[in-house]
């Protein structure tokens, strides 16, 4: 199975979140590929850096603004697009006790926001969501077709729901405009432009190795996740964004690591002499996460490239300026 590129040239993308992490990575994908494209971010997570590199290309523009708000009147969203990819939300640990408000007003709010301008343009629109819409998946790995074991009331909830809402909502907008859409979950991804305190465990083991600091390992460091580097979760999006395809299709990888794994792996590449300190156990912590990736290699050719190794040299590379 291939899919043909269908965006490019002469297209207008809106990307929401697009300084943030990830977005920021697609937004560069999208611009090589020489679509115009149009980002909007509050700055609450996302950070003008990521795209400063971008600052002097016409085809680029950053709009400061808020989607809770209602979209900007900015000239640069006069005009139609073909594209809106949804991916703005506060998505790490530690922003469920800070940001618990902006993040379910985003994923309610925000996403008809842009559902309904998607319906305006008869445009193809893109939600990012994540593979907590499994919670602590009691079926392993995880398919698209298992619904889920997650606590609606946790203090992990107001991300899992904000964005199993979005899944929902734009689902109704698919079946009710007709509307092309699609739904991509996303897995662990790590890579260059992750905030050093945004409390996932790449960069605070990263982080911590580098200054020879203890690595603060949560529970016993049995629980584990699937990493992926971020230009293969970009890859993986661009290819759903160019099919036909509705979703949701997981992607992610397979590498899965226990988190003491993880930590050891770190320290290694860091050439650090950091120890392992077990701290208590965050709630509702998943026990096990790994995609189920047959729907993303059957339907979209995806297939992951970058592993554990190659992928932590470059993010530590970063780290280390």
């Amino acid at each position: 199975m291939s899919v043909q590129q269908r965006y490019g040239a002469g297209h207008r993308i809106l990307v929401s979140g697009g300084a943030g992490f990830v977005p920021s990575h697609v937004v560069d994908a999208l611009v090589d590929r020489g679509c115009t494209v149009v980002a909007i971010d509050n700055f609450v997570t996302g950070a003008k850096e990521n795209v400063a590199h971008l600052a002097g290309e016409p085809r680029f523009t950053l709009i400061e603004a808020d989607l809770v708000q209602g979209l900007p009147a900015h000239p640069a969203m006069a005009e139609r697009f073909d594209a809106i990819l949804h991916m703005a939300s506060p998505a790490s640990p530690t922003d469920f006790a800070k940001l618990p408000l902006e993040i379910l007003k985003v994923g309610s709010v925000g996403t008809l926001a842009l559902l309904d301008r998607a319906v305006a343009d008869a445009a193809r629109f893109l939600m990012a969501s994540t593979s907590e819409a499994y919670g602590d998946p009691l079926v392993h790995p995880q398919p698209e077709s298992y619904w889920g074991n997650v606590n609606p009331i946790g203090v992990r909830s107001v991300y899992d729901e904000s964005k199993r809402f979005a899944e929902a909502a734009t689902m109704g907008y698919h079946r009710f405009h007709n509307l092309s859409t699609a739904i991509v979950r996303i897995f662990n991804t790590y890579g260059p432009r992750m905030r050093p305190d945004d409390g996932r465990a790449i960069p605070t083991f990263i982080s911590q190795a580098l200054r020879g600091a203890p690595i603060t390992v949560h529970g016993t460091g049995a629980q584990t996740r699937s990493i992926t580097y971020v230009d293969d979760l970009v890859r993986g999006i661009l290819l759903l964004l160019d099919s036909d395809e509705t979703g949701p299709i997981n992607c992610g990888t397979e590498h899965e690591l226990t988190m003491l794994e993880l930590a050891e792996l770190i320290v290694r590449l860091c050439g650090s002499d950091s120890k392992i300190d077990l701290v208590e156990r965050m709630a509702d912590d998943p026990e096990k996460r790994r995609p189920d990736l047959t729907l993303a290699r059957t339907l979209l050719g995806y297939e992951p490239q970058v592993g554990p190794e190659e992928g932590l040299r470059r993010t530590i590379d970063f780290f280390k300026g």
